[in-house]
Formats: structure tokens, sequence, C-alpha cells
């Protein structure tokens, strides 16, 4: 017999609601991308005067390098309760969890190539691929092996940087690049747009920075594994003091680490402590808050149209780089490099807001989201479609 999809049943609603606040994080940071060359600026000297310099602040210190460890975790979370219920009912996990995983490689290419460059779901199935391949280790070890993976590279790439600053504390800055990505996404053709996201995509995707995304990437996914192997998330009125604590200390340090290009200076080495370090504490702590605000029936209540978005992340996910790249790529309305941080922001809480509604409307009909369906059916096969996708 073929493992089933999750019924909606059996769906953890915290986790559905962690995921529509990661969402909304990713597309509130994602956004500055959308609108500017991010990957060739200083961003602390780039969006200049008083009112961006506030805006990005808040935006660095509450968002920037915290949602996408948290949406990861959950995707790991994700891999380890399907491996779980396939266990219990005694049914093969790995077949379809590799079937399901080149499915999103397949859906993150396209986005990748022809929607927007920073796509995350091609590395997702990568690295779901290897956590697949460890997923029978015990808990303890994934969360040891994670630290390990973790820590070991990132605190030696970090002296490193430190060492580095004290010959040369300039951040690089991409003159040439920033020229070329304006000219062509704001009123370049198709193919020169093309040709401008291959090249941002293999700018942040080569050789040296993929094996420091996998010694980043990989231990959020197994640390969200193991978790799920100690349901934490479905346990968390047992474990309710443990979550208090995740939600106080990994957050009060983190705030503080993410704090330090502020506090001491806006150089390379201080924002790989902030992103690197400050950022999954944050994560965990705002993971913690929202495990815990989803004990009490009235703010789950307050909160299901957050976590109806959460339900459709891929649809959510890819949707937002759609509309987004409509309003700044020369294709639309051809915005990129004109809008400031107030505007870019306001832009991506509209989206947003809209995704919400669409959410709302489309659960009304349906028990999954567009893609989310088309997923699903690839993974699992047409005879779902109509039992699981609709509920008339």
């Amino acid at each position: 017999m073929d493992l089933q999809p999750v019924s909606i049943n059996e769906r953890v609603k915290a986790i559905d609601l962690m995921r529509g606040f990661a969402l909304l994080g990713i597309l509130i940071i994602n956004m500055l991308a959308f609108h500017s060359p991010l990957s060739y600026i200083d961003p602390y000297k780039w969006f200049n005067g008083s009112l961006n310099e506030g805006i990005y602040m808040v935006i660095d210190i509450f968002i920037q390098a915290s949602f996408y460890p948290l949406f990861a975790m959950l995707f790991g979370y994700g891999l380890a309760m399907q491996f779980m219920r396939a266990e219990a009912r005694n049914r093969p996990f790995m077949p379809l969890a590799v079937k399901r995983l080149l499915i999103l490689l397949l859906i993150g290419i396209i986005h990748a190539f022809l929607i927007w460059y920073g796509d995350i779901l091609i590395t997702y199935a990568i690295m779901g691929l290897l956590l697949i391949s460890m997923i029978r280790l015990p808990s303890a070890w994934l969360m040891a092996f994670a630290a390990v993976i973790y820590t070991v590279p990132h605190l030696l790439l970090l002296g490193i940087m430190f060492l580095a600053v004290a010959v040369d504390p300039n951040t690089y800055v991409g003159y040439m690049e920033i020229e070329s990505s304006i000219q062509s996404y704001q009123s370049g053709s198709f193919a020169e747009i093309f040709s401008q996201r291959l090249a941002d995509w293999t700018y942040s995707n080569n050789l040296v920075n993929y094996i420091v995304l996998i010694a980043t990437i990989l231990p959020f996914l197994m640390v969200g594994a193991a978790a799920a192997k100690w349901r934490l998330i479905e346990r968390t009125q047992e474990k309710r003091k443990l979550w208090l604590v995740l939600a106080i200390v990994p957050l009060t340090v983190g705030l503080l680490l993410k704090s330090a290009p502020f506090l001491f200076e806006s150089n390379y080495a201080f924002v790989y402590l902030q992103d690197i370090f400050g950022g999954p504490l944050v994560a965990i702590g705002y993971a913690a808050l929202i495990a815990l605000l989803a004990q009490n029936a009235f703010m789950q209540k307050l909160l299901s149209p957050l976590a109806k978005v959460g339900r459709m992340s891929l649809t959510t996910y890819i949707t937002q780089s759609v509309l987004a790249t409509l309003i700044f790529y020369s294709y639309g309305f051809g915005l990129y490099g004109q809008v400031d941080l107030l505007t870019g922001t306001l832009i991506a809480l509209g989206i947003f807001i809209g995704q919400v509604i669409f959410a709302e409307l489309w659960f009304e009909k349906f028990q999954r989201g567009p893609l989310e369906i088309i997923w699903r059916n690839w993974t699992y096969g047409n005879k779902f479609e109509k039992t699981n996708n609709s509920k008339l």
C-alpha cells in the first residue's frame, strides 16, 4: 500500500502557524532583493536617510537571517513527521520521499531560472535528500551532528573574518554588478533578465558558497527532524517549561548578537556573527513564542488566517516571487531600483495581506493550496485528487 498524504485532521496547527509567520518574514527580507541589487551592495550605506536607516535596523535585527532558519527547521520537522508516520503504518518512506523532493527540486529550478534568482527550494530539496539518508538516526545523534556541522566551520570562518577585518574592514561592493542589475531588471528584455538572473544565481551559489550553505541549511533540517522525533511541538503543553526557556534565552541572546553591527561596527565579520549565530537563536525564540501562543484557543483562532497561509506554504512562497517580479521587473511595472525601504516594505505587507485573503477564500473550497495539490498529485498519484483536495 502506498503512503498517503497527510489529512487535515492530522495537521499540527502550531506548525502551520509557524510556517505562515516565517513566510511573512521571508517576504519582508526578500523584498530588499526584489527591488534592489542586494547581493552587491553594502546595505548599511545603500539605504541612507534616517527613515530608511531606521527601517533597515528593525529589519536587520528582527527579521534578517531569522526566518529562513525557522522555515528550514520546519521543513526538517515535516520530513521526520512523514517518516514516523510511514514507520507507524509499516509503509515505505524512502521512495516517495525521494520522489517528492525531486519534484520540489524541479519546481525550484523553474523558480530560480524563470522567476527569481533567490530561490531556496533547490537547496531545501538537496538538503532534504541528505537528511532522509540519516533520518533513522536517534534524535540525540541528529542534534549532536547538527551542532558539529554548524558550529565548527562557522566559528572557523568567523575567526578568519575578524582577522581579515583587521587588514581590510571594507565590505565588498560590486559597482559594475549593481549597474548591470538595475539596467537588466528595470528595462531589459526577458532574455537580458534571464541572463542577469543566471549571473545572480551563480554568484550566490558558487562552489565555495554552496559548501557554506550545506553547513548552514542541513543542520537546521537536522535540528527540525530531531525535534519532530521528540514531538516537541505536539507536546508543547507537557514541555511548557522548556518552551518558556526557549522563548526567553535564545531570543534575548540572539537579539543581542543581531545588534552587533549597530553596537560595534557594520563590517562583514560582525554581520556574519549577527546572521550565522544571532539569526538562528532568534528563530528558535520565535518558534517557542508561537508554540506557546498556539496553546491558547483564542490566540489560535485569532491567528488562524496566518496558519492558512502556512498550510499553502509552497504556493505562498512562489506567488510572492511572481507578484514581486511583476512589480519590479521590466515585463511588469519596471520599478526595480526606484523604491525606498519604506515603500518596499509596504508593498511586501500589501502582498502578504492579499495572500491571507486568498488563502481564506481558497480553503473555503479546497483542503490544499494550488501548488500543494499539484505537488502531492505528482507524488502520490491523481487517485487522491478528489478525496483529499476538494471539500465538495
